[in-house]
């Protein structure tokens, strides 16, 4: 329900924000109806449970509120733009309040070379300006603004994680059975990222519940037709490749995730294709999957084209080769699905690859053991071309000072990639995930496991890439993002099989055999082996909020200024995180002042013109900056915000452990 009442609600947001009408009323009216909609034809017709337990529900029900009650008590405020989680919570607060894109510049006197109205995850472009980021989660964030202003946006993040424990809970439930359900939303709630992901407003956790969702609709619409329950076919395919197909709505990476899901729509209507004496009836669920796949992704790609497209354009250097990996994929779908009796004609008769189960139990193990001895043998460096690199370069080079490391601006750390899921999931999830994958791919390769397949392929194909090539800055908690979506709970999910697998395999030794009571024991030590190591990670964070008193000082700062004022930012700093903040959440209009050469203020000049501009449209040019001095060329200086808290740790090469301090001044002069 959870990814349904999502894409619903998706599907309704983007025309609605393309019309500009994202307002609570339609919105109410549409998306919940949509939501309403999706949710009923999901529940119609449900496959009964192979292996209920009596006590699985409720001990899954309780740890989703747990983990939502806990991580609502410790929410993050971060609306000061620092980082990606604040660009998301303004982008929010603007389409909560003004329901349309682009934002506009605001009247300053009409146009002058001094005049900036770009910041930090804010693009000028087309006349107006274009938020960073994909237009889904802002969509979903809103819903918290129009209910409870700021503190109800800050507390939507905390409510989908609890959903998401609810989400991967289900997906284990299906794959492992009902009883190791509570285990994984435990294992996976404990986890740091998930603790940081569910805090504030990021994009991967409702990307993670529609990737999930999308897989246990799935395994559900399979169940019903090997149930031979009644009705078509069609409906609940297609509601399992819709959220697959929203996911790039939410985040432009879920293109990536959900290329395994395209190749195997394309596998299943082969299947369907080829003549055999018992046809397979998943072969039945290629079409409709296929069908619901396309029809989310021209959701996700009209959001990105028409309201993303500076994003997309920053993002080209990685984006245009995965777009070129997008259409291999696509051209040999389609031919292995056109050719595919063909194909299997000649494929009966090669002689039968018997070695075929065991290379592939071998690939797993020894891709996992790749990754463990890279950074014994490479280091991943960039060399800073463009100004984005430049930036990024100076970034890690203080990060490694304040770590105390030799500073080498063009380090990435990328190599010690499974080190940080080492940290967040345990070593043991680690090891046990990896048998079971390996397990599962021999069994697949021998024709068993059909389930496993799509999430053992997402799983194994999304971890392998993100652990390769992050994509981020290397900072931790920050960079442990990456893991969020697929790789945490994809782990989670196979070493909670393991456990079962190796439980089973144990009741059948001699040692065990008739001693249930020992396999118990032995159940509770490796799930207390998964559960411990990243609970250990966590605790140095976990009870620590940050940010706090971000909102309180940003509404000071919007009653200090005068209701008939013009905000024009005279300081670098300052006008990256504040020039949507004051114009979006304060709702003044608001620029930067162009820095002078070599510095990080303007030309006093440029202030003194843009205040006189400013003034010809009858309002009040009111000025912004960090220190009093450099307000004092033009008038007495008021402090107007002075925000002590707690941010999140920089930690390059170990687990994150603690937070450090923040100071943020905000000083004003008045121009009367």
């Amino acid at each position: 329900m959870p990814s349904l009442a999502l894409s619903g609600w998706l599907l309704a947001g983007l025309p609605l924000l393309l019309l500009g009408w994202f307002r609570p009323l339609p919105m109410a009216l549409l998306g919940g109806a949509a939501a309403l909609v999706l949710c009923a034809c999901g529940l119609r017709r449900l496959p009964g449970i192979a292996t209920p337990h009596r006590w699985a529900t409720p001990a899954t029900l309780a740890v989703a509120l747990g983990s939502g009650v806990f991580n609502g008590l410790l929410h993050g405020e971060q609306l000061i733009v620092r980082r990606d989680p604040a660009t998301y919570a303004q982008y929010a607060v603007w389409l909560a309040r003004h329901g349309s894109l682009p934002v506009p510049l605001g009247n300053f006197g009409g146009p002058d070379p001094a005049l900036r109205f770009d910041s930090m995850g804010f693009y000028s472009a087309d006349g107006g300006i274009i938020p960073q980021f994909m237009a889904g989660p802002p969509m979903i964030h809103a819903v918290g603004y129009w209910l409870g202003g700021v503190p109800g946006l800050l507390l939507v993040p905390p409510v989908l994680g609890a959903l998401a424990v609810l989400t991967v809970a289900g997906t284990a439930a299906r794959l492992a059975g009902a009883r190791w359900a509570p285990l994984a939303a435990l294992v996976f709630a404990v986890s740091l990222p998930i603790l940081y992901t569910s805090r504030t407003t990021f994009s991967e956790i409702p990307s993670l519940i529609l990737l999930f969702g999308g897989m246990n609709l799935l395994l559900d619409a399979r169940a019903r037709l090997r149930a031979a329950l009644p009705g078509a076919v069609f409906p609940p395919a297609a509601l399992a490749g819709l959220p697959f197909g929203l996911a790039l709505l939410v985040r432009i990476d879920g293109l990536r995730d959900v290329l395994p899901v395209l190749a195997f729509a394309g596998g299943l209507i082969a299947l369907h294709r080829i003549p055999r004496a018992r046809p397979l009836p998943e072969g039945r669920m290629g079409v409709p999957l296929l069908t619901g796949l396309l029809a989310g992704g021209a959701w996700g790609f009209t959001g990105g084209y028409v309201l993303a497209r500076p994003y997309l354009e920053y993002l080209s250097g990685s984006l245009v080769p995965l777009l070129g990996i997008c259409a291999v994929v696509v051209v040999l779908t389609a031919a292995g699905a056109a050719f595919a009796p063909r194909i299997a004609a000649r494929a009966r008769r090669l002689p039968k690859a018997r070695w075929l189960p065991d290379a592939a139990a071998a690939l797993v193990v020894l891709v996992m053991a790749g990754f463990a001895v890279r950074p014994w043998v490479q280091t991943v460096r960039r060399d800073a071309v463009t100004p984005e690199d430049r930036l990024t370069a100076d970034f890690i080079e203080k990060t490694q000072l304040a770590n105390g490391l030799v500073p080498d601006k063009s380090r990435l750390y990328y190599e010690h990639s499974l080190d940080w899921v080492f940290w967040y999931v345990g070593i043991p999830a680690v090891v046990l995930a990896t048998v079971a994958a390996a397990v599962l791919a021999r069994r697949l390769a021998r024709g068993r496991e059909f389930g496993w397949l799509l999430p053992l392929a997402v799983i194994g194909w999304t971890t392998a890439t993100t652990l390769w090539r992050p994509a981020i800055t290397p900072d931790h908690p920050f960079a442990s993002r990456r893991l969020v979506p697929v790789v945490i709970p994809g782990l989670v999910l196979l070493a909670v099989w393991g456990l079962r697998w190796l439980s089973r395999r144990l009741a059948r030794t001699r040692r065990f055999a008739g001693r249930p009571g020992r396999v118990r024991t032995a159940v509770a030590a490796g799930a207390l082996l998964l559960a411990v190591p990243p609970a250990i990670t966590s605790i140095g964070t976990a009870f620590t909020p940050v940010n706090r008193g971000e909102a309180a000082a940003v509404a000071g700062l919007c009653r200090a200024i005068p209701a008939n004022g013009s905000v024009l930012i005279a300081e670098r700093v300052t006008g990256d995180r504040l020039t949507q903040v004051v114009r979006g959440q304060c709702g003044f209009p608001t620029a930067r002042v162009a820095d002078a050469p070599g510095s990080d203020v303007p030309r006093r000049a440029d202030v003194l013109r843009l205040a006189g501009a400013v003034r010809r449209t009858g309002r009040v040019p009111v000025l912004l900056a960090a220190e009093p001095e450099q307000l004092m060329a033009y008038g007495p200086a008021t402090r107007v915000m002075s925000l002590h808290t707690r941010q999140d740790e920089r930690s390059l090469v170990d687990p994150p452990n603690g937070t450090w301090s923040l100071d943020i001044d905000v000083w004003m002069t008045v121009l009367t």
